[in-house]
């Protein structure tokens, strides 16, 4: 089962600048999924029912470090996977596009793929969980540096739901309208990003203040093909964590 009214909102949201990180970084911005309210049919409720107790629609959202959002894909069940959202965005014939040779940032819910960069598995990751401690090799200070980045994202759709309560609570609309309210928000938000500051941003130093406290698609191609991009992306994502190590004291 497919979302039954998922949009990409990637033409209408096209005009916002990227921030790169640095001047030369081939880095876009961060990629992640969050669950909004949904209000479905009983007959549905179970599909929608995934990591929280009550139906959700799972969001899937880029974000740049202006903390614009360039690509929103909605109304996808709660209980889908976030790699299977992802694939679908990607898939889409006006779905999400990333340059050659660019990347977002992703969570390990995410696998290392052409265009998406998630950290090392079974490694200190979280800012919350090092403390005064400091990265002793090149796979630490990746993952310290990744997650660092990806609070952009969070502190997005943390502004988004302080702004607009109506996605915190229980819809009383058509399911069409629901996903259509995600991406109304989204734009507005974006709109007000780029007029000035936004007081319900929360600072990073908050942002990380408050952190301490099924279906599937056709195979487009062969496995095979897909194991070899994802390696030559974990390469390239060993190759920065090594420069990262090599200049850290630049």
């Amino acid at each position: 089962m497919g979302p039954t009214a998922a949009v990409g909102t990637a033409a209408k949201l096209a005009a916002v600048p990227t921030a790169a990180v640095g001047p030369e970084s081939d880095c876009i911005g961060s990629l992640d999924g969050t669950h909004i309210h949904a209000s479905v049919p009983l007959s549905e409720v179970a599909a929608f029912r995934g990591r929280k107790s009550y139906p959700t629609q799972n969001v899937l959202a880029a974000i740049n470090f202006d903390l614009h959002f360039t690509y929103v894909l909605a109304g996808w069940e709660g209980s889908a996977h976030d790699a299977l959202v992802l694939r679908d965005a990607i898939e889409r014939p006006c779905g999400l596009r990333v340059p050659q040779g660019k990347y977002y940032l992703v969570d390990a819910g995410y696998s290392t793929r052409p265009g998406f960069i998630s950290p090392y598995r079974s490694v200190r990751y979280h800012l919350r969980e090092w403390g005064a401690r400091t990265p002793s090799n090149p796979q630490e200070l990746f993952n310290y540096r990744h997650s660092s980045l990806r609070t952009s994202v969070e502190r997005a759709f943390g502004s988004l739901k302080n702004r607009f309560k109506i996605l915190t609570s229980r819809p009383f609309f058509p399911f069409s309208t629901q996903v259509d309210l995600v991406l109304a928000c989204c734009i507005v938000h974006n709109y007000i990003m780029s007029h000035g500051g936004d007081e319900l941003v929360p600072s990073e130093e908050e942002w990380l203040a408050q952190s301490s406290h099924s279906t599937q698609l056709p195979q487009l191609r062969s496995r095979r093909e897909y194991r070899e991009e994802a390696r030559e992306w974990e390469e390239k994502r060993n190759r920065i964590a090594m420069e990262m190590w090599q200049s850290r004291n630049n």
